[in-house]
């Protein structure tokens, strides 16, 4: 696809305008694709295969839901080189309409919303056993006052998580960016290395062939892998910063990353759901023993990684925010009436609204499943519906051959419906666990 010309292709592409001398090379996009999937949703593979009924079903879910999110990565670097835009919003805004554009934002706040939400409640979840393991008694005695959850996450998020969301630009963020990848990896294998190695009073599953007991838990798989494998909130930024970028590339780019991103994924639900069976928990770090050496260095591995993680989530979404801002979106306010909105006082107060709300609402919470089951529904809107909707719209605005555009109009339609499918049975099942 290299040496063939756009026309060669049946698929027409046109440059994006990007920022001055794009400089990003293949492997820095791999790379950047991993960060942003692997995260804390790889805690949650193990109970995704106990709740889909075993290693074979979970699986089988996992592979046909790959060609999806790669196809979607595909279909949003396409879409990019069609609409001349340079981000998310602005894609589904250039070609589906002002209308989409407007639902793909509340979409966009919505979801890095809860996924700050399960980031804290993961980090919360992790003090809880470090504090444990610091400040050992019997388990009839209650903690210490500062030892609780609900005072050392606070602290944390006024000391360290606030003061890092702060600033304008995340630029030093960079230098961090590889520690979410090592803590994933060293999880992988920690987990497996205690399946071959760990302890025997370890809980394991005597029976673990065991059949789904509906089709429904099946599909509640989808939720966790749309929740752990979503990164296409930042596909398009990512390949307008490519130096290379041509639809062939990028498909190899995404194809890589999601590769490896599944290879992660799996060695953790595998040997996590082999080693504690119908008793593991929706956080695989809580199914284990509060005094493992190994097992704590895991912990504040992937504490710190999350810590440094949430300022970008916050970022994108005060960003959308911001916009709206822009266009006088504000109740009671027209658009010169408002402040700058790059300005400290409105970035500040922002910061503080998101770190606020976030913070209340994993506190008050009671399980990080509940939490997942919503960003997974959400999250089929990045992953199926949107870029279903922007191929059949790039389709219908390109000179492409009749077959080629019959063949990606009814791939665009199966990604909105199977997008809508996933949004319904996932939503429904998280109000109704919430009630």
């Amino acid at each position: 696809m290299e040496g063939q010309t756009p026309g060669d292709r049946g698929l027409s592409e046109k440059p994006v305008p990007t920022a001055a001398r794009p400089s990003l090379s293949s492997l820095g996009a791999i790379f950047i694709l991993l960060k942003s999937a692997l995260g804390a949703g790889l805690l949650n593979f193990p109970w995704a295969f106990h709740k889909a009924g075993g290693v074979a079903p979970a699986f089988l879910v996992e592979l046909v839901s790959l060609v999806f999110l790669i196809s979607g990565l595909v279909i949003l670097g396409y879409a990019a080189s069609v609409s001349g835009q340079a981000t998310y919003q602005g894609v589904v805004g250039g070609l589906c309409g002002p209308a989409i554009r407007k639902l793909c934002e509340a979409c966009f706040i919505i979801n890095l919303l809860m996924i700050s939400v399960a980031f804290l409640r993961v980090i919360g979840d992790q003090l809880e056993k470090l504090c444990d393991f610091l400040l050992p008694g019997a388990p009839p005695a209650p903690q210490p006052w500062y030892a609780d959850q609900h005072f050392t996450l606070t602290l944390l998020s006024v000391l360290v998580i606030l003061p890092l969301s702060a600033p304008r630009e995340i630029g030093f963020q960079k230098y961090t960016s590889v520690l979410g990848t090592l803590a994933a990896c060293y999880l992988a294998l920690v987990i497996v290395a205690q399946y071959y190695l760990g302890p025997q009073d370890l809980a394991r599953e005597p029976r673990l062939a065991s059949s789904p007991s509906s089709w429904t838990s099946v599909f509640s798989v989808f939720p966790t892998i749309c929740f752990g494998f979503q990164c296409h909130e930042a596909a398009v930024s990512i390949y307008c910063s490519m130096r290379h970028q041509s639809l062939g590339h990028w498909a190899l780019v995404s194809v890589l990353s999601l590769l490896a991103c599944c290879l992660v994924y799996s060695l953790t639900g595998v040997y996590g759901f082999l080693t504690f069976g119908t008793d593991v928990s929706a956080d695989i770090l809580m199914s284990y023993p509060g005094n493992d050496g190994v097992i704590i260095v895991a912990r504040v591995l992937f504490a710190v990684s999350i810590v440094t993680v949430y300022p970008i989530v916050l970022f994108l979404g005060r960003s959308v925010m911001q916009d709206f801002w822009r266009r006088g979106c504000c109740w009671a306010c027209g658009p010169r009436a408002l402040a700058e909105p790059s300005g400290p006082w409105v970035r500040v107060s922002l910061t503080v609204l998101w770190v606020t709300v976030t913070l209340a609402m994993a506190l008050f919470l009671p399980d990080l499943s509940e939490i997942i089951g919503i960003i997974g529904g959400v999250s089929s809107f990045f992953i199926f519906i949107f870029p279903g909707l922007c191929l059949i719209c790039a389709v219908s605005v390109e000179p492409v051959g009749p077959r080629v555009k019959c063949f990606l109009e009814a791939w665009g339609v199966v990604s909105v419906l199977v997008g809508t499918f996933i949004f319904g049975q996932s939503t429904a099942a998280a109000v109704m666990e919430l009630l």
